[in-house]
């Protein structure tokens, strides 16, 4: 079945929610936190979207921001998954 494309209006607030498969642990060490706020920060510089605020747990990390252009949260958000 085909995805359905995601509605992303700019200058609107999203919550974002990335997990671990089966609940797993993503962050393992205080320094994958670190890596991850570091590529979060570049990555929605290029990608130009505002972080208003994030919380990173051992199993998931929730964001919200807002996008100033198309398809900047998605672009941002598939950078990350990398």
């Amino acid at each position: 079945m085909v995805r359905l494309t995601r509605v992303s209006p700019m200058v609107v607030a999203q919550h974002v929610i990335q997990r671990g498969n089966n609940g797993q642990v993503c962050f393992a060490r205080k320094q994958d936190f670190a890596t991850y706020i570091s590529w979060l920060k570049d990555y929605s510089k290029e990608y130009e979207v505002d972080i208003h605020t994030q919380v990173l747990m051992s199993n998931q990390t929730h964001i919200l921001c807002a996008p100033q252009c198309v398809d900047g949260i998605n672009n941002m958000v598939q950078s990350l998954e990398r």
